[in-house]
C-alpha cells in the first residue's frame, strides 16, 4: 500500500518539512532564501534566459514543420471543443493572479528603474521602455514553457495513451538505466515540488495584494492573521468547489473569472485615457516584436543592479515551475488539435490578452504618474501590493473598483488552488484522471501552508527564491522531454507514411525523397540517382 503511494508520501513529506523549517526558524529561512536568489541569479541567469528562448524557437519551428499536421490524439479524431470554446478557455487560463498583481505595478517600476539603465528614470523614453519590457515579460516567452509542457502531456496522454507523468514522458531514455524506478519516482517528485512552489508563488502574490487592498480601502491590518484569514476563506471555498466535482466547480469559477476580468478591463479602457491606451498598446507591441531577440538574450555581465533577478529571471523561473500545472490544464482542453493549431493558439492568444491588460492598467498608471501629478511610484516602492489600490483612490468610483479587483483576486485564488490541488493529486496518483478527494484536500492544505510560510518568513523575496530553486532542475528535465518528443514524433510520422505506402500500392504518398527512401527497397545507388535533379540525369 505504502509503495503504491510513494511519490505522494515523499513529496508531501518534503513540503511538510519545508513548512516546519520556515515556521520554526523564519529568520534563517529568510537568509537562505535571499542568498539563494542572488546565487542562482548570478550563476544560472544565462541558463534561464537561453532555456526560455530555445522553448519559443522550438515551438514555432515545430508548428511550421512537417510534424505540424499530427494531431494530439488519434489522427482521425476531432477536437473536443470548438474553436471559440477552446480559445475562451485559453483566455481564462491566461488570466492569473500574477497579471493582476503586476499589470499596473510593473510599468511603474520600470519607469522609475529602467531595464539595464537604458533610459533616464521618470522620462517618456523610460515609459515606452516600461511597456516594451512589460509586454516581453508577459508575452510569448512566458507562455512558451506552458505550451511546451502542455504539448508533451497532450501528445503522450491522448496519442500514446500513457499517463501524464514526467517519468512516463522520459521513459524511452530511462527504461534501460539501472534503478529505473528510483529515477522515475525522483522525476515525478521533482515535478510535484516545482508545481507546488510555482502555485505557492502565485497564491502568495494574490494574498499579498488582497491584504494590501483590504488595508487601503477598509483599514485592515497588514499582518500574519489577515493573510491567514484570506487563505482560510480561500480554502473553504476551494473545498466547496472540490466537493461539487472538478468539471462543475472549476468550470463555473473559470467562467465567472473570465466574465469579471473582461468586463472590468473594458470598463477601465473606456473610462480611462482610451486613445492613449490604444496608442501604447500598438507602440508597445511594435517595440516588443522589434527588440525581441535582444531582450530575450540580454544579460549584461558587468551590471551591478539586481534588476534581472527581480524581474526577467524571476518570471522565467516562475513559469517553468508553474508549467506542469498550466500545461496539464491546456493539454486537457486541446485533445484533437493539430500541433500547428495548438502552438499558434496557445502561444499567441493568451499573451495578446495579457498585453491588452497591461496596456489598459499600465498606461492609466503611467499617465497619472507623468501627467496627473500622482505619486504612484512612491506607493509601489513602499508596497507593490498596494499600488493598484492607491491608483484607484484618484479615479472615480474608487471603492467600486477596489471591490471588483478583490473579488477577481479571490476568485483567481480559489480557482488556482482548486485546479492546482487536482493537478498535483493527479501527479501523485499515477496520473489518474480522478484522484481521491483526500489527496486533493491534503495538497490544498500543504500548498496553503507553504504559501503562508514563504510570505511570513521572507515575503516577496521568498516567493521569488522558491520559484528559482524549483525551476532549475525542472528546466533540465524539459530539455530531456523535448528530445523524447522529437524522437516519438519522427517515429509516429514514419509509421503513418509506411501505412500510406502500403495502402497505395507501394507509392510513397506524402513523403519527401529522404523519407520515401527510408522504407523503400531501392539500392543505395538507386536512391542517389533518384535524388539527382532531372536535368543532371539527362
Amino acid at each position: 500500500m505504502l509503495i503504491r503511494h510513494r511519490v505522494y508520501l515523499i513529496s508531501a513529506g518534503l513540503v511538510a518539512v519545508l513548512v516546519a523549517i520556515g515556521a520554526t526558524a523564519p529568520n534563517r529561512f529568510r537568509d537562505v532564501a535571499e542568498a539563494t536568489l542572488n546565487t542562482l541569479g548570478h550563476y544560472f541567469g544565462w541558463f534561464y534566459l537561453i532555456s526560455t528562448f530555445v522553448f519559443v524557437i522550438f515551438l514555432l519551428a515545430l508548428a511550421m514543420s512537417r510534424y505540424g499536421k499530427i494531431r494530439l490524439g488519434p489522427q482521425d479524431c476531432k477536437p473536443d471543443y470548438g474553436v471559440f470554446s477552446w480559445l475562451s478557455m485559453l483566455l481564462s487560463a491566461g488570466f492569473g493572479v500574477g497579471l493582476v498583481f503586476y499589470g499596473m505595478a510593473e510599468p511603474i517600476q520600470h519607469l522609475m528603474e529602467p531595464p539595464h539603465g537604458q533610459a533616464e528614470p521618470g522620462s517618456t523614453a523610460a515609459a515606452s521602455l516600461a511597456m516594451q519590457y512589460s509586454f516581453f515579460h508577459w508575452g510569448v516567452s512566458q507562455w512558451a514553457a506552458f505550451s511546451l509542457v502542455g504539448l508533451i502531456i497532450a501528445f503522450f496522454q491522448f496519442r500514446k495513451d500513457r499517463p501524464g507523468l514526467v517519468s512516463t514522458m522520459v521513459e524511452p531514455v530511462t527504461k534501460n538505466l539501472p534503478k529505473r524506478q528510483l529515477i522515475s519516482d525522483s522525476l515525478d517528485v521533482l515535478a510535484v515540488l516545482a508545481t507546488v512552489m510555482g502555485v505557492a508563488t502565485s497564491l502568495g502574490l494574490g494574498v499579498l495584494q488582497m491584504n494590501g487592498g483590504l488595508e487601503t480601502v477598509f483599514g485592515w491590518p497588514d499582518n500574519l492573521w489577515s493573510k491567514v484569514a484570506i487563505l482560510g476563506a480561500m480554502f473553504l471555498c476551494y473545498m466547496a468547489s472540490s466537493y461539487s466535482g472538478l468539471d462543475k466547480g472549476i468550470r463555473l469559477l473559470s467562467n465567472l473569472n473570465m466574465g469579471l476580468c473582461l468586463g472590468f478591463m473594458g470598463y477601465m479602457l473606456f473610462t480611462g485615457p482610451t486613445v492613449l491606451i490604444l496608442d501604447n498598446f500598438v507602440n508597445g507591441l511594435g517595440s516588443y516584436l522589434g527588440n525581441f531577440i535582444n531582450m530575450a538574450l540580454n544579460i549584461p555581465p558587468f551590471e551591478k543592479s539586481d534588476w534581472m533577478n527581480r524581474f526577467t529571471l524571476f518570471y522565467w523561473a516562475w513559469v517553468i515551475a508553474w508549467s506542469p500545472f498550466v500545461g496539464t490544464f491546456v493539454a486537457r482542453i486541446s485533445r484533437g488539435r493539430t500541433i500547428t493549431e495548438y502552438v499558434l493558439g496557445v502561444l499567441l492568444v493568451p499573451p495578446l490578452l495579457a498585453c491588452a491588460w497591461i496596456a489598459v492598467f499600465g498606461t492609466t498608471a503611467l499617465d497619472l504618474q507623468l501627467n496627473g501629478g500622482v505619486d504612484l511610484a512612491g506607493a509601489v516602492s513602499d508596497n507593490v501590493a498596494n499600488g493598484l489600490f492607491m491608483m484607484y483612490e484618484v479615479l472615480p468610483h474608487s471603492t467600486f473598483l477596489s471591490a471588483i479587483t478583490m473579488v477577481i483576486l479571490f476568485v483567481l485564488l480559489v480557482t488556482s488552488a482548486d485546479s492546482a490541488s487536482y493537478i498535483v493529486s493527479q501527479m501523485t496518483d499515477h496520473g489518474s484522471l480522478n484522484p481521491p478527494l483526500y489527496k486533493r484536500l491534503t495538497w490544498g492544505v500543504l500548498i496553503s501552508a507553504i504559501c503562508i510560510t514563504l510570505i511570513v518568513a521572507s515575503g516577496l523575496r521568498g516567493l521569488q527564491s522558491a520559484s528559482l530553486v524549483a525551476a532549475l532542475p525542472f528546466a533540465v528535465v524539459l530539455f530531456l522531454m523535448m528530445g523524447v518528443l522529437m524522437w516519438e514524433l519522427r517515429a509516429d510520422r514514419r509509421a503513418m507514411l509506411i501505412e500510406l505506402f502500403h495502402r497505395n500500392d507501394d507509392t510513397p504518398v506524402g513523403a519527401d525523397l529522404f523519407e520515401a527512401d527510408d522504407f523503400s527497397d531501392l539500392t543505395t545507388e538507386q536512391r542517389i540517382r533518384r535524388r539527382m535533379p532531372i536535368q543532371r540525369r539527362r
